[in-house]
Formats: structure tokens, C-alpha cells, sequence
């Protein structure tokens, strides 16, 4: 708004100065031509008057026919008292007046001329002026403040520049703390592998040094050391997956292949992938929902984050338990449910069940607390929720939800 006032505020001085001088200049020169008028009347009436003095018969249409006459006298009179009709005027009183009036004339374009340059001269001020502040506001911004007072901005060039120099400078702000935040990131990622590799590196160390150290070790008890080191070595595998998945998500290398798929392919996929868990604990795994439903989605990384779902529900379930998976859709997402009777989590663990590395209170001692971190990321990478509600006694319950417009108008394909 105050850019507009501005801009409005200028074209209408300009305009009002233009106008003014026009004005001016106008006035003068009717001026002028009144004066000369003047001058030429009163020595024509002298001449009459003399003329009717002496010629008494010479009437007044005679003479008004001499003065509207177009006709030009073939004797040039005038010329034998050195007055040339076409360069000299005959009345000194004409004379006079056109040198002051040239005098004014002069003044007043002087005027004109000395305000425009005036102008000029305020306007590369005012552009010099906003050249250092754009210096001065490159080097602040050299100095690492990048705030801007855009009050202060007209819409003039130097100002966009000053404008489009600020989008600059935020993006690569932006940059900069992007691989500030990806380093520190990475620094937290080793941290964290480190810390989560310590310790079953650390047991399968012992095993092996154990068997080692022990060749006449009981048979069993030998099976049972391989047995626990090789579950260690799962969970090592599992791990590294996980992170490095997890790392590409972070560093945004993933593409997504999205298509049309069906809801039901998607989670009896997913619920194969964790059938020997279920067997394990002889956990039932039900599914309802419209088996014509569809969404579009990417299906490889959908069946991993829905996978990882059902495993921390098997996890909390108890043997022999159940978990039920439901799905629909409306107008606006659509919406997958994993539902167990386990033991549930700790209300106290709710807000922080998504976070990488995070053990809940109840959580199993293979826990390795990165699955629901990863599915969470997968979920939202496809434009999509996911929340949990749990009680205690009772068990938990993951709500995924996937907004309508990834659903595009693509049902036809399938």
C-alpha cells in the first residue's frame, strides 16, 4: 500500500508541475500578445486621428477597408527610414517589450530546465542512496543476518533487485542449514548405530570368546550360544536395513513409483511378509474391509511401513492373541487399521513411539525401536498420517490415513 501512495503521490507532482509551466508559459505569451496589440493600436489611432484632422473627407469605412485589406503596397516607404517591414518592428515600445518578455521567456524555460534537473539530481540521490543500502545489505547478509525490512521497499527496480537478492540469499540460507542439519543428522545416525550395534556386538563377542575359551563346552549349551548369535546377527541385519533406509529418506533419494493398487493386495502382502512371527507366537492375523477398494500409492513401500505396523502389534500381542486390520475409504482419505489386545503402551510413551531408537516401557528386549520410526517416514513420504491410540490391559490400535488427492481419478486402471 505504501509502495502505491508512493507511486501515485510522484505522478501527481509530475503532473502538477508539467501543468503548472504550460500554464505559465501561456499566460505569458497572451501577455505579450496584449501588449503588442496594444502598442500597435494606440499608434494606429494617433495616425487616424491625424489623418481625419487633414483630410476631413477620408469617413471611418474607408479606413477600417485600409487596415482589413489584404492588399500590400507596391512602394515600401518605410525603407527610406531604414525600417525593413519583414525583420524590424516600427514601434519601439514593441521592442522594448520583446526583450523582456524574451527575458522572461528564458527565466521561466531556466526555471523549468534548473527543476528538472533538480529532479534528476534527487532522483540519482535517492538510487545512489539505495545502491549502499543494498551494499551495506549484501555485506550484513555476508555477516549471517539475513532479515529485511520490507516497509521500507518502493517498487522501483533498485527494489526488486533488493528483493530478488533477499529470495536468494533465504534460499541458499536454506541450503546452508539444510547441510547443516544433515550433517548434524549423520553425526547423530553414527551415534546412534554405534550405540545400537555396541551392545549385541558385544554379547556375540562374549559367546564366541566363551566357546573359544571352552572347547569341551556342553553340546547344548554350544547350540544354544550359536543360536543366540545368530538371533544377534538378525538383529544386526534388521538394524542396518532399517537405518539405511531410513538414511535415504533423510538424504531424499527415494522415488516413489505410485499406482493404482488394491487395498487388500497391499496388506495381505504385508501380513505374508510377517507370517512366520505370527506362527512363532501363534498370533491370528484377521483382515475386513472392501476388497474393491483401491489407492494410489507406491505398493513396495507401503507393504514395508504396514509390515513394520504389524510386527510392533505382534510384538505386544500375547501367544495365542489376535490382530485385526480393517480398511475403507471416504471422500477425503483412506484409512487402514492395525488393532491388537497385547498389553498397550504407556501413556507416558505414546508421544515418543515414533522416534528413531525409542523403547517404550513394555517394549520387548529385541526391540531395536526403529520400525515405527520408518514406517512413519514412508507413510508421510506418500502424503499420508499415521497415529496410534493405546490402553493399558487393553492394546493399541494404528490408524494410517491417506488423503484423497493421491487418490486421483485412476480406479479405472485396475
Amino acid at each position: 500500500m505504501k509502495n502505491k501512495i508512493e507511486l501515485k503521490k510522484a505522478f501527481i507532482v509530475s503532473i502538477v508541475f508539467i501543468t503548472s509551466f504550460l500554464i505559465l508559459f501561456a499566460m505569458l505569451y497572451q501577455i505579450q500578445y496584449q501588449i503588442y496589440t496594444r502598442h500597435f493600436n494606440e499608434k494606429l489611432n494617433v495616425i487616424i486621428v491625424k489623418l481625419q484632422e487633414k483630410y476631413p473627407n477620408l469617413t471611418s469605412n474607408d479606413i477600417m477597408n485600409i487596415l482589413n485589406s489584404t492588399e500590400e503596397a507596391e512602394i515600401d516607404l518605410l525603407r527610406q527610414y531604414g525600417i525593413d517591414l519583414k525583420q524590424d518592428a516600427i514601434l519601439l515600445k514593441n521592442d522594448n517589450a520583446y526583450q523582456k518578455f524574451l527575458l522572461a521567456n528564458l527565466i521561466l524555460l531556466g526555471g523549468f530546465g534548473i527543476s528538472l534537473l533538480v529532479e534528476f539530481g534527487l532522483y540519482n540521490h535517492k538510487k545512489n542512496k539505495k545502491l549502499v543500502e543494498i551494499t551495506n545489505y549484501i555485506e550484513q547478509i555476508n555477516y549471517g543476518n539475513y532479515s529485511l525490512d520490507i516497509d521500507d521497499n518502493t517498487e522501483d527496480e533498485l527494489s526488486i533487485l533488493k528483493n530478488e537478492i533477499y529470495k536468494t540469499t533465504i534460499m541458499l540460507k536454506e541450503v546452508a542449514e539444510n547441510a547443516r542439519n544433515q550433517e548434524i543428522s549423520l553425526k547423530n545416525s553414527l551415534e546412534d548405530i554405534s550405540h545400537q550395534l555396541k551392545t549385541p556386538l558385544t554379547s556375540i563377542m562374549i559367546m564366541l570368546d566363551n566357546m573359544i575359551d571352552h572347547p569341551e563346552m556342553d553340546k547344548e549349551i554350544r547350540e544354544e550360544f550359536i543360536k543366540d548369535c545368530k538371533k544377534e546377527i538378525t538383529n544386526i541385519h534388521f538394524l542396518v536395513q532399517a537405518l539405511l533406509k531410513l538414511s535415504k529418506f533423510d538424504a531424499n533419494t527415494i522415488q516413489y513409483h505410485n499406482q493404482t493398487v488394491l487395498i487388500k493386495n497391499l496388506i495381505d502382502e504385508a501380513v505374508n511378509k510377517v507370517s512366520i512371527l505370527c506362527d512363532l507366537k501363534n498370533v491370528n492375523i484377521q483382515v475386513q474391509g472392501d476388497e474393491k477398494g483401491t489407492i494410489y500409492c507406491d505398493n513396495k513401500w507401503q507393504v514395508e511401513a504396514i509390515t513394520n505396523l504389524l510386527k510392533n502389534a505382534i510384538e505386544y500381542s500375547e501367544s495365542e492373541g489376535k490382530i485385526e486390520v480393517s480398511y475403507g475409504q471416504n471422500k477425503l482419505y483412506t484409512q487402514i487399521e492395525v488393532k491388537d489386545y497385547g498389553k498397550g503402551i504407556e501413556s507416558d510413551d505414546l508421544p515418543h513411539i515414533f522416534e528413531r531408537f525409542y523403547k517404550g516401557t513394555n517394549s520387548s528386549k529385541d526391540s531395536v525401536g526403529i520400525g515405527l520410526a520408518l514406517a512413519k517416514k514412508i507413510i508421510e513420504k506418500n502424503n499420508g498420517s499415521v497415529f496410534v491410540e493405546s490402553e493399558l490391559g487393553k492394546g493399541t490400535t494404528f490408524i494410517i490415513r491417506y488423503f484423497q488427492e493421491w487418490n486421483i481419478v485412476k480406479n479405472n486402471e485396475i
